[in-house]
């Protein structure tokens, strides 16, 4: 892969977008990286985690703009970083939603036609379902996606719902969501954890995705072991390869950013 700081700079642009869903309407943000020798091949459009926003993905939008030459598109969902509040409880089908609702409001706004879906986490879990709706998406990227809800999911949540009753935990939070905070970690710890969602599943939309599909997952991930990808690669109907990476936890591309950004441009490659 060519050494993506030697290639020219990306132009960013940041606009709001307005969206509706069963249970909410506002304005999202919108972050995109246009590189300067643009391949005109299909964007990539990014879905971040459950506690994430455009901010969190740091680097890699741009990184991945640069070295594949593609326009990368990352959005803060409706209630999270620096889009509009929200004061609802997230539906149960919130993950197949953000796919048949949001996304073609989405493409719409931003003229996006022909695109690859990458998503880390609940995100990966949005991507793929968003593969499975669209069958125009050229290319599926997920990071660390949850196929099903179970018991390590659970015991990692939980973890963590300990960890944000710790003094100063939330305020940590607002940095990135600001006064949404609360509402962020409401919406996923509590959602994760409801008996309701227990019965949560990517199998159903699996053999609709047809694309080229990588699954990338840390061998060590504290909200979902290697099966999550596994189940992911094998339902899915078109070619596709997990990736479970040694030593490697929730984050893998925070954890090895350029061996993550090797792989993800190298399967890019042959994606239209």
């Amino acid at each position: 892969m060519t050494d993506a700081a030697t290639l020219s700079p990306c132009r960013t642009r940041i606009q709001r977008v307005a969206v509706t869903l069963p249970h909410a309407a506002g304005e999202v943000t919108v972050q995109e990286w246009l590189p300067e020798g643009d391949t005109g091949a299909a964007p990539v459009l990014l879905f971040h985690d459950s506690l994430g926003s455009i901010t969190l993905w740091r680097g890699l939008p741009e990184a991945l703009a640069r070295a594949s030459g593609r326009r990368v598109i990352a959005y803060d969902r409706l209630g999270f970083g620096q889009a509009d509040r929200r004061t609802d409880t997230v539906s149960g089908d919130f993950v197949l939603e953000e796919a048949e609702v949001v996304v073609p409001q989405l493409r719409a706004a931003l003229g996006i036609g022909p695109f690859v879906a990458m998503g880390h986490s609940v995100g990966g879990g949005m991507a793929v379902c968003t593969a499975a709706r669209h069958t125009d998406c050229t290319g599926l990227v997920s990071i660390a996606a949850q196929a099903f809800n179970d018991d390590h999911i659970h015991t990692g949540v939980s973890a963590a719902k300990a960890a944000f009753s710790e003094p100063g935990a939330v305020e940590r939070l607002a940095r990135y969501h600001g006064p949404q905070a609360a509402w962020v970690l409401s919406a996923w710890i509590d959602t994760w954890l409801d008996p309701a969602f227990a019965g949560w599943s990517l199998r159903p939309l699996l053999a609709d995705v047809r694309c080229p599909a990588l699954v990338i997952h840390g061998a060590d991930d504290e909200y979902g072991g290697p099966d999550h990808a596994r189940t992911i690669a094998a339902g899915v109907s078109g070619p596709a390869e997990a990736v479970i990476m040694p030593g490697h936890g929730h984050m893998p591309h925070r954890e090895d950013e350029a061996g993550v950004l090797a792989r993800i441009t190298a399967f890019l490659r042959p994606v239209a």
